[in-house]
């Protein structure tokens, strides 16, 4: 006991002594990161380091044109992989008990090369999720936000916390995970869901509160072609904001900052993670789609990344695609 204790002051003087650890001290500060512990906080420092130069190395890349996007030292760059998997629960596998039809035929008018919703009113600010599973709630809710003004003109923040508490019969796990299609089906067999301020998120499973008003129904909901851009494009298109599920397990896509997105390692079949494609560009430099996360506005581009679009469906953006109909 007393030679361990001996080994971890060791360490961590070496630690101290690192030349990058004020650097690390600062970074903190700047995201606001406290440890439970110097154990957990030397931890991070050897997870910072990784991140740090994969940052350099990348962004390196990025500068003289081999690379389409930059990626930074943001909250999350002390984070090994296992605590990496806390923020990404989606249930992806589970989709196949869906109640969801599948997407009815549209017409041959062709689509716009641009859409984006966020300037049509159908867009609520970010969101941050928390260290709690339920990126799924979050697209559920966004889609659903999106169908609700589409309906009635009016741009209402739903509740996450009441599908994290709430929808566990439909298939969904809380902070442990979900998929968004269940949570179209709570939302249509519970007559509505209500609003944020009236049911507030805490970023951890809780009782189910019942008798809540609804501030938005749904009436069914659909999945799009498995795999299908071109469908996905006609959905964005001609529906609004369009819950997808990814692939985000990869450093690259944990400390993007700007710029197209696209890494040949991201799976076309890992889902882990859900979100909300809000539009999309269809640009000589590049065509892309626009996703709107929900892990603050501190990631990305202000809350927001561009996947790149037609390139063998980048991360599964169209692999798992639905969308609500209020």
């Amino acid at each position: 006991m007393k030679l361990f204790a001996t080994l971890a002051a060791a360490a961590s003087a070496l630690t101290l002594e690192h030349p990058n650890f004020q650097e690390f001290k600062e970074w903190q500060a700047k995201v606001s990161k406290a440890y439970q512990s110097e154990g957990h906080e030397m931890r991070g420092f050897q997870n910072w380091l990784v991140s740090r130069q994969f940052v350099m190395e990348h962004n390196i890349k990025a500068f003289t044109g081999q690379e389409s996007f930059t990626v930074e030292m943001n909250q999350f760059a002390d984070l090994s992989d296992e605590e990496w998997v806390e923020y990404n629960r989606l249930r992806n596998g589970a989709k196949a008990n869906s109640d969801c039809k599948p997407m009815p035929s549209s017409s041959a008018e062709a689509n716009p090369d641009s859409v984006d919703w966020r300037n049509e009113g159908y867009v609520t600010p970010i969101k941050d999720q928390g260290q709690c599973g339920s990126c799924w709630a979050f697209s559920t809710t966004g889609s659903t936000e999106g169908a609700h003004f589409k309906k009635t003109g009016k741009l209402v923040t739903l509740s996450e916390q009441q599908l994290v508490d709430c929808s566990t019969k439909e298939g969904d796990h809380g902070c442990n995970g979900g998929l968004m299609d269940f949570g179209f089906t709570y939302i249509i067999e519970n007559d509505g869901i209500t609003t944020e301020s009236a049911y507030p998120y805490k970023a951890q499973d809780g009782s189910c509160k019942s008798g809540m008003t609804a501030a938005a129904t749904l009436s069914e909901c659909y999945d799009v072609a498995q795999g299908s851009e071109a469908d996905l494009e006609t959905a964005v298109a001609t529906v609004g904001p369009i819950s997808v599920a990814i692939d985000a397990h990869l450093l690259s896509f944990r400390l993007y900052k700007q710029g197209i997105y696209h890494d040949r390692l991201c799976s076309s079949t890992r889902l882990d993670h859900g979100v909300l494609a809000v539009g999309y560009k269809n640009d000589p430099s590049g065509n892309y789609w626009i996703v709107k996360n929900s892990w603050n506005t501190t990631w990305g581009n202000e809350g927001y990344i561009w996947m790149a679009k037609d390139k063998k469906n980048t991360c599964g953006i169209a692999t798992a695609a639905s969308y609500p109909v209020a």
